[in-house]
């Protein structure tokens, strides 16, 4: 796969097929217009590409949306790489390129910088200043452009529209348990260990904490969770939160691996949620917390 940052692709990208959206967590939605138009480039014998935006629109006009991602730009981009594309735009969004418009966005982007054939979107895609432009936009100036613009109609899965908001709304519930069947896989945080106030070491419970960075905040409290270093995998029990046992302010990711001593501050882990165990509350005290842990790790481990 080929990574560009800019509008500038190699010649060999010309007339290609290209999918446009933020496609955060690439779910099950995602994948499905992806597979339209790899077969499509298939078909037609054209590369095939998607542009992606850094960061999502949304993100960078809400500057207080700060935990709002799926996944993180290294997850994002390893599922792309695994669909098997030609090339991927991963383009700045700032301030300058907010203020295009979607008339100068379909001439100077799609036509002559792109220069596709065909374009895929979601219904509801919206670009250009103040999100002036739309499918029925799109399609008004395919003649002129010369480009197919495709809408893949959205996928339901039990009656629901698979969708980023979908899953950001059950990982807020706490729901974790059911994001899988709409994001193809269990929700997973990726970060770098970071050194705690080792309390979980003291009480018996060694913790690796994470930085939440802008993924979703869950609904706090603990969870059955697999952790993944390098070639292992290990089960273990998280707690996100703000710990009110220590009078936490901040929202924290602290994680017990089951059976696991080894030292791996400042290492690359990936914790999969996979069920909601109970609600984030504070204790009398250490000893009422410590048996609570127990009781919490017995439940994962029947």
């Amino acid at each position: 796969m080929n990574l560009f940052k800019s509008f500038s692709l190699n010649r060999k990208f010309n007339n290609s097929v290209i999918a446009i959206g933020n496609f955060d967590g690439v779910h099950k939605g995602h994948q499905k217009v992806l597979m339209a138009a790899k077969d499509k480039a298939k078909k037609e014998k054209k590369k095939f590409g998607i542009l992606t935006f850094d960061p999502m629109p949304m993100m960078f006009f809400q500057k207080r949306l700060l935990n709002h991602k799926i996944q993180n730009k290294n997850q994002k981009l390893k599922i792309l790489k695994s669909q098997k594309i030609d090339f991927l735009i991963e383009k700045k969004f700032n301030k300058a390129f907010s203020k295009t418009s979607y008339y100068d966005f379909i001439q100077n982007i799609i036509f002559k910088k792109l220069n596709c054939k065909f374009l895929f979107v979601s219904q509801n895609f919206r670009f250009g200043k103040n999100r002036e432009g739309d499918v029925k936009k799109l399609k008004h100036f395919e003649k002129k452009y010369s480009y197919k613009t495709i809408v893949t109609p959205a996928l339901k899965i039990n009656n629901k529209i698979v969708s980023s908001t979908l899953i950001r709304s059950l990982i807020e519930k706490g729901k974790v348990h059911e994001v899988k069947k709409f994001l193809g896989r269990n929700w997973c945080i990726e970060g770098k260990v970071q050194r705690g106030f080792q309390r979980g070491r003291k009480i018996g419970f060694p913790t690796c904490n994470l930085s939440l960075g802008n993924y979703k905040l869950p609904k706090f409290g603990v969870y059955d969770v697999k952790i993944k270093f390098k070639k292992f995998i290990k089960r273990g029990i998280a707690n996100i939160g703000i710990r009110p046992t220590f009078n936490g302010k901040r929202p924290t990711l602290e994680v017990n691996i089951f059976g696991f001593n080894r030292n791996i501050y400042k290492k690359e882990i990936e914790i999969e949620f996979l069920k909601f165990i109970r609600k984030e509350r504070k204790f009398k005290g250490i000893e009422d917390l410590k048996k609570q842990i127990k009781k919490d790790i017995r439940k994962i481990k029947k």
